[in-house]
């Protein structure tokens, strides 16, 4: 077994903590922001979210393209902390920054910030996945490897949801637009400490190209890796549906349960993923990597059944928070194996075409499948609720209390369930690791 040191292992957590402050922000709070704070309408923020996505369809390939021709003294991947965690810091202030101008302008600079933070998070956070494969060739090192980024992640929500609109109130003073432009730099500024942590500690271990691969070289790896598809399909529905789910969340305890107050705390107990997440190296010594992964997702579909039978009748908070934490407890499963076996996709692809495509596979199986769940997740609740006549700061009618339900229970629900499909025929490939492991540490000795 190939072991990493534990400045490796935090070092590598604190990449992730670093994305999650701001990554957080744009994801948790900004839809809200802009409905709530710069008054623009729900279609418009859904409209700008999935224009987003579109905009990520071309530059996820792009960055992973680049990423696999990148030579430099630092390796493929580390370099990109340094080089972009400054300009993703300063667009992720610019998101919350909204200044006073017409309501065409305000639509115009939201967009522009939004994508533009968007597209430097899939530029700085490709890498956070793409390294894992040269960090170690050993598969279960990568789980742990994982699991300790997964601990960061969550680390790094947390932070962000007990601490964040706290500022924001404090900050603000009443006033939630000064409170957002206030907070959201001071976790702009930790992003890019930790990003500078990751890049000093952590080094490319597992040999690369030497030259630099061709420009349509990374699409060959594609080429029949049935790994990779399984994981692109599963992660897509994934994130649409967790994302859905967090999006119209403050929504939900405003208008549905009229208890904002409990938003601060239905946020934060994202961190209880971490009693799965924290477990996962002892799950996969004893049961398949597919079956923890399948589990997880299932366990997140049970989580938003719960959640609904809180809703029948007068709602009981007790059993929807019951709901929401068993969601967010299996989600330490279901959100970190994906981004584990994407590295065995990548020796998949290795073995199968000679070719090695980190940072392709990985731009587009992790960062795309997540900014486009995102997207639509995002988009979808949001259309919805303007077309049920929602409006902002007074109470709903029927129509858009449905709707807001329905973006936090039933399309997460579903997206789970359609998530979970194709990780059944996952078994199969997850048998051949060992083979393929042994195969190409063959080849790379021949080669040396």
């Amino acid at each position: 077994m190939s072991q990493t040191s534990t400045t490796v292992r935090l070092s590598y957590a604190a990449s992730d903590v670093a994305g999650q402050m701001l990554f957080c922000w744009i994801m948790w709070y900004l839809p809200f922001y802009l409905t709530d704070t710069v008054r623009i309408s729900a279609a418009a923020v859904g409209t700008i979210l999935l224009a987003a996505r579109w905009i990520d369809a071309i530059d996820a390939p792009i960055w992973g393209v680049i990423f696999d021709r990148t030579r430099s003294r630092w390796g493929k991947s580390r370099p990109w902390f340094l080089w972009l965690c400054g300009p993703f810091a300063l667009f992720g202030v610019l998101s919350f920054l909204t200044p006073d101008l017409s309501y065409g302008a305000k639509i115009a600079y939201a967009a522009v910030t939004y994508i533009g933070c968007n597209i430097l998070y899939t530029g700085i956070n490709t890498p956070v996945t793409s390294i894992l494969s040269a960090l170690t060739p050993d598969p279960a090192e990568r789980v742990t490897l994982t699991t300790f980024r997964m601990f960061g992640s969550k680390i790094g929500v947390l932070l962000v949801n007990l601490t964040g609109l706290e500022l924001v109130r404090l900050l603000g003073g009443g006033d939630d637009r000064r409170g957002f432009m206030l907070a959201v730099p001071i976790f702009a500024a930790l992003s890019v400490g930790l990003f500078l942590l990751a890049f000093r500690n952590l080094r490319e271990t597992v040999p690369a190209d030497t030259k630099p691969m061709p420009l349509r070289g990374g699409f060959v790896a594609l080429r029949g890796n049935w790994p990779w598809f399984i994981i692109f399909a599963s992660s897509l529905f994934f994130w649409i549906g967790f994302i859905a789910r967090v999006t119209v969340a403050p929504h939900f305890f405003e208008y549905v349960l009229h208890r904002p107050d409990l938003l601060k705390l239905a946020n934060s107990l994202d961190f209880a993923s971490l009693a799965t997440a924290l477990l996962l190296p002892w799950f996969c010594r004893r049961v398949s990597k597919s079956a923890v992964w399948g589990l997880g997702l299932a366990g997140m579909a049970l989580g938003q059944l719960i959640v609904w039978l809180g809703m029948r009748g007068e709602p009981s908070i007790a059993v929807i928070m019951t709901g929401w934490t068993v969601c967010f407890v299996a989600s330490g499963a279901a959100m970190a194996m994906p981004f584990s076996v994407l590295s065995e996709s990548v020796d998949y692809g290795e073995w199968k075409t000679g070719v090695r495509a980190a940072g392709l596979l990985t731009a587009v199986g992790a960062a795309f499948c997540l900014k486009a769940g995102a997207g639509l997740g995002g988009a979808i609740p949001m259309w919805m609720l303007d077309a049920s006549g929602y409006v902002p700061k007074v109470a709903q009618g029927e129509a858009a209390l449905r709707a807001i339900t329905f973006g936090v229970v039933w399309l997460p629900a579903a997206c789970f369930v359609l998530s979970l499909i194709p990780v059944l025929f996952y078994p199969r490939f997850e048998a051949m690791e060992p083979r393929i492991r042994e195969e190409l540490e063959q080849r790379r000795a021949a080669v040396t």
